[in-house]
């Protein structure tokens, strides 16, 4: 009797199971860039189990130097993507309906980082030399702020040249540019780690300029949100990733740590994650996933000064909801 009540008893265990399984929802999200500790959250929420305590299958798919996930979520091939809103907000005005559904990061951690010798001190001294930048969407910042001082990117004497920089730091170690695009969390360490001294560099962060735009935000599709599964789910994840986010702020070498169980390349090291851990902590800092509203006008207004070339040519309508966050932060 009691092998069969056993029996009984792990039948139902696994039929419970299977139907957790089969009733977890499946949510794909696409990342920005590969997997490191700028992602740190939502690898957190997954093996924390916080996606699965609200009934949620995740799966993360890193991204890369050829993947734009504003294309991939166009394509059918994510359910949520993180982009920097600069991108996001152009997708958007060339006819693919972002909607910002949160905001896990408060701070940008976008710089230039220039050779000292290169004789940069100031913005002002940027004329006629060239910088590195990075384009996939990333290059909009970058241009707005040239626009707000004036400069044009054209090669001009009066302006700045800029040298499309790939997703490495070899422009400025191999002296091709006065000044790259470096993230405070990232190429800034892989220059100090080349053996730059930081007292030979100058550095420009965006959100000192007064230039800073709004990166790594949550973005779902429009239509997809008018469907109440569909938004009840986004809450839920939302919910769960900020979650991973505080526990990764917290436990910040610990959240390092399972970036580097899935790093399945096997490229990112133990000492860079955590630096980069402790740097990420610093954006993500006072943001409780809701957007700021005064943030976002604020990555408008930059976004629409361009001059003749501007970023976004005219106000946003509908890009952000604040009814995820709103129901997920209950």
């Amino acid at each position: 009797m009691k092998t069969r009540l056993a029996s009984l008893l792990l039948a139902g265990a696994f039929s419970l199971s299977a139907f957790q399984a089969i009733a977890a929802d499946k949510v794909v999200l696409q990342l920005k860039w590969v997997t490191q500790a700028q992602f740190a959250g939502y690898y957190v929420a997954k093996d924390k189990g916080f996606y699965e305590e609200e009934g949620l299958d995740v799966e993360i798919k890193p991204g890369g130097p050829d993947i734009a996930p504003p294309q991939v979520i166009a394509g059918g091939g994510a359910d949520v993507v993180v982009d920097w809103m600069p991108s996001a907000l152009a997708t958007r005005e060339k006819g693919v309906p972002l909607v910002n559904i949160a905001q896990p990061f408060k701070s940008s951690g976008m710089m230039l980082t220039c050779l000292k010798e290169s004789g940069v001190a100031t913005p002002a001294d940027f004329k006629g030399k060239t910088l590195g930048v990075w384009f996939f969407g990333n290059e909009y910042p970058f241009l707005s702020w040239m626009s707000q001082l004036g400069l044009k990117t054209d090669g001009g004497p009066d302006g700045v040249t800029v040298l499309k920089q790939g997703f490495n730091v070899d422009p400025l170690i191999q002296k091709q540019a006065a000044c790259i695009s470096t993230m405070t969390y990232n190429e800034y360490w892989q220059v100090i780690d080349a053996g730059i001294k930081p007292e030979d560099l100058v550095t420009f962060k965006y959100e000192d300029q007064g230039v800073a735009t709004l990166e790594d935000g949550l973005y779902a599709l429009e239509d997809k949100l008018k469907d109440p599964a569909f938004k009840e789910k986004m809450v839920k994840f939302v919910r769960a990733s900020m979650k991973g986010w505080k526990y990764a702020e917290a436990n910040p070498d610990e959240a390092a740590g399972i970036v580097l169980e899935n790093d399945a390349t096997g490229a990112q090291t133990e000492a860079h994650q955590k630096r980069m851990m402790g740097e990420i902590a610093k954006l993500t800092a006072g943001s409780n996933g809701a957007l700021d509203e005064a943030d976002y006008k604020r990555t408008v207004a930059s976004l629409m000064k361009g001059g003749s070339d501007p970023v976004i040519t005219k106000e946003p309508e509908g890009a952000f909801t604040h009814e995820i966050t709103d129901a997920a932060l209950k």
